[in-house]
C-alpha cells in the first residue's frame, strides 16, 4: 500500500513513476502502451506546453476528447503543474461546452480532432491539439496578436508575483485540482470543485477495500471526464502500478468484444446499462429461447445450473481473466444482479457522487450483499438524516476528506448541500441495515407523495418493470394524481417472439404488444402497495435520453 507525504496528484505520480518505471501505464484497445517512465516524459511535455502558453498555478485548463492515452497524460500534466483541470464530457452540446469554457474561465483547452468542431466558434481560449500538443492557429490576425500579448502578460505577471512571494509552485493537499461539470437528471450542470486531497484520499481508501496489483489490466469504457472513471479508473490503478487500456469508442458489441479478446482485462468499471443490455439481449434469450427452456428455467435446480453455465460463457466473453467487474453510477436491476450472483460472475457495486470524488460505499466481489451498495469506506462517515420512524428511510448524508469544496462560483447552491459542520446532503434516500450495508431507495427529488402522504419511490417500481424481458427501460412519474409508466421495449426479442407465434400482420403485432403491456401493469401492481399502483403504461418509441452515466434525464419526460 502506497504511503504519501501529502495527498496530492504530484506526489502520487512521482511515487508511481519511480516504483513502476518499466511497467505499462496507459494503453489503447490495440494493446499499445506507454510505460510509467514514458508517462513521466509525456507529462513533462504538457507542463512545458502550459508554461510556454503563459499558464500559471491555479489557471483553468480544459480537456475535451474521447478516451485515449493522451487524455490521461493531459490530466496528469495539468494537475501536477498546479493548474486546474476542467474535464468536459464529449457528449455535451456545443453550446453547453462554450458555457463551461466561459464559466470556468478556462485559458486553454486540449481538444482532440474528433471534437474540435464543437469549439470552433469559441474565442478567448487557447486551443491545443490533444494528438500532438501543438497550438491551433488563432482564428484571425487580431486574435493571434491578442494571444501573443496575453501570453507575454502572463509571463510578466508570474515573474512579478514570484518576486512579491505570492506564487508558490509547491502543491498543497487543499489546492483545487479539478472542476467537473455534471450532467444531472435534473438538467442543471454545476461545476464541482475537487481538491487534490479529495481525489487521492478517495483513491487510497478504495485501494484499502479492493485489491489492485501492478499486473492488473483495466479496460476503460466510461467517459474519463466523469469522476467515477477518472478517480477509480485512472488515479487508483496508477497508484498501484496497474495499466489502463482505453476504448476510444462507445462500448457497443462491435467495439467492445475485440477489445476484450485483445486486452483480457482483469478489472473493469461499468455502469449498469452495459451489463443489463448484455443480459437482456444476449443471455436471457438463450436461457428462455424455446418452449422447453421456458418451462424448466423457473425451476430453482435447473435455473442455478443454467445460470452457472451462462456465467462461465460470460466470463469467457470478457476475456477469461476478469477478477472484478465494478458497477456504479446508477442502480443495478435486481433480476440482473440475481443472475450475476447465481452465475458466479465477479461483480461488485459501489455508491458515490461527483461531489464525493466519488466513491463512498462498496465492497470487493466476495463481500457483496444483494441489492446493497456496500459499506462505507474507511475514514468516511454516512448517516441517514431524519429517518422515517417506521421504515428507517431518510436522506443519505456524507462526511469525509473526499467531500468537495463546493460548486464553482455558486455559493448559494453550495450552501444548500454542505452543512456548517461538513456534512454533504446527497439528495439520495436510503437505509442502513444492522450490518452497516447501505441500500439506496431513490432520489429525494424523484420521490412521489401518495394520496395519504405515503412515500413512493419510482425507482423501486421501475426495477420491477425492468424484470420483464420485453422491456429494456422504464420511467415512472406522477400525472394528474396518477402513476404513469413510460417503457422502452426490447423490439429485438419482441419480433422473434411474435414470429414464433406465426403472427405477421401489423395489427396482430400491435394487439399482442398491448396485451403484454396490460399484463405487465397488472403483474407489477400485484407486487406493490395499493398507493403505488400504476394507472397506465405508455410505450416510449425511442430510447430515453440519458446522462453520461446512463441515468435517464427525467426532467425531459415528467
Amino acid at each position: 500500500m502506497a504511503v504519501f507525504k501529502t495527498l496530492t496528484i504530484p506526489e502520487a505520480v512521482s511515487q508511481s513513476v519511480s516504483a513502476f518505471a518499466s511497467r505499462p501505464a496507459l494503453g489503447d484497445a490495440e494493446g499499445k502502451f506507454l510505460t510509467y517512465q514514458d508517462l513521466k516524459y509525456r507529462i513533462q511535455d504538457i507542463r512545458d506546453l502550459l508554461k510556454t502558453q503563459g499558464i500559471i498555478k491555479g489557471d483553468r485548463v480544459a480537456i475535451l476528447s474521447e478516451n485515449q492515452i493522451n487524455w490521461g497524460v493531459a490530466y496528469l500534466g495539468i494537475t501536477t503543474y498546479g493548474a486546474v483541470a476542467v474535464p468536459i464530457l464529449p457528449d455535451f452540446h456545443a453550446t453547453a461546452i462554450a458555457h463551461i469554457l466561459r464559466h470556468s474561465e478556462a485559458k486553454l483547452v486540449l481538444v482532440s480532432s474528433k471534437f474540435s468542431s464543437k469549439i470552433a466558434d469559441v474565442q478567448g481560449t487557447i486551443q491545443v491539439s490533444l494528438e500532438d500538443f501543438k497550438v491551433r492557429p488563432a482564428g484571425s490576425f487580431i486574435e493571434g496578436i491578442l494571444h501573443q500579448g496575453e501570453t507575454k502578460f502572463s509571463h510578466l505577471k508570474e515573474t512579478a508575483m514570484k518576486w512579491m512571494g505570492k506564487i508558490k509552485h509547491d502543491i498543497a493537499e487543499d489546492d483545487l485540482a479539478v472542476i467537473i461539470y455534471t450532467s444531472g437528471t435534473t438538467g442543471h450542470s454545476k461545476g464541482v470543485m475537487l481538491s487534490h486531497k479529495n481525489l487521492i484520499f478517495d483513491a487510497v481508501k478504495t485501494l484499502e477495500m479492493v485489491e489492485i496489483l501492478p499486473t492488473d489490466r483495466f479496460l476503460s469504457i466510461l467517459p474519463l471526464a466523469h469522476t467515477y472513471e477518472c478517480t477509480l479508473g485512472l488515479l487508483a490503478p496508477m497508484i498501484h502500478g496497474a495499466c489502463v487500456y482505453y476504448l476510444d469508442k462507445p462500448p457497443t458489441a462491435a467495439a467492445l468484444l475485440p477489445a476484450l479478446a485483445k486486452i483480457k482485462p482483469t478489472i473493469m468499471l461499468s455502469v449498469p446499462l452495459v451489463i443489463e443490455k448484455m443480459y437482456k439481449l444476449r443471455i436471457l434469450p438463450k436461457l428462455t429461447g424455446n418452449f422447453l427452456m421456458r418451462k424448466i428455467y423457473p425451476l430453482p435446480i435447473f435455473r442455478k445450473l443454467l445460470n452457472k453455465a451462462a456465467g462461465k460463457k460470460l466470463a469467457e466473453t470478457f476475456g477469461g481473466q476478469l477478477k472484478m467487474f465494478c458497477i456504479g453510477g446508477a442502480g443495478l436491476a435486481s433480476d440482473v444482479e440475481f443472475f450475476l450472483r447465481e452465475a458466479g460472475f465477479p461483480y461488485c457495486i459501489g455508491y458515490g457522487l461527483t461531489e464525493t470524488a466519488p466513491l463512498v460505499t462498496g465492497t470487493n466481489p466476495a463481500g457483496t450483499r444483494y441489492k446493497s451498495a456496500g459499506k462505507v469506506l474507511n475514514g468516511m462517515q454516512i448517516k441517514i438524516h431524519d429517518p422515517h420512524p417506521a421504515t428507517g428511510e431518510g436522506e443519505v448524508w456524507i462526511k469525509g476528506n473526499n467531500v468537495m469544496r463546493g460548486y464553482y462560483r455558486d455559493p448559494e447552491k453550495t450552501a444548500e448541500v454542505l452543512t456548517s459542520d461538513g456534512w454533504f446532503k446527497s439528495g439520495d434516500l436510503g437505509i442502513i441495515d444492522k450490518d452497516g450495508f447501505l441500500f439506496i431507495k431513490g432520489r429525494l427529488k424523484n420521490m412521489i407523495l401518495g394520496p395519504s402522504g405515503e412515500n413512493i419511490y419510482p425507482e423501486e417500481i421501475e426495477s420491477i418493470l425492468n424484470e420483464n424481458e420485453w422491456l429494456l427501460e422504464s420511467l415512472v412519474y406522477e400525472e394528474a394524481g396518477q402513476l404513469i409508466a413510460r417503457v422502452f421495449l426490447n423490439y429485438e426479442v419482441i419480433d422473434i417472439d411474435i414470429a414464433h407465434r406465426h403472427s405477421h400482420s401489423e395489427q396482430d403485432s400491435r394487439r399482442i404488444v398491448d396485451q403484454y403491456l396490460e399484463k405487465v401493469k397488472n403483474d407489477t401492481n400485484a407486487r406493490v402497495s395499493k398507493f403505488a399502483r400504476l394507472a397506465r403504461i405508455i410505450e416510449q418509441t425511442e430510447p430515453f435520453e440519458k446522462t453520461p452515466t446512463q441515468k435517464i434525464k427525467r426532467y425531459l419526460y415528467t
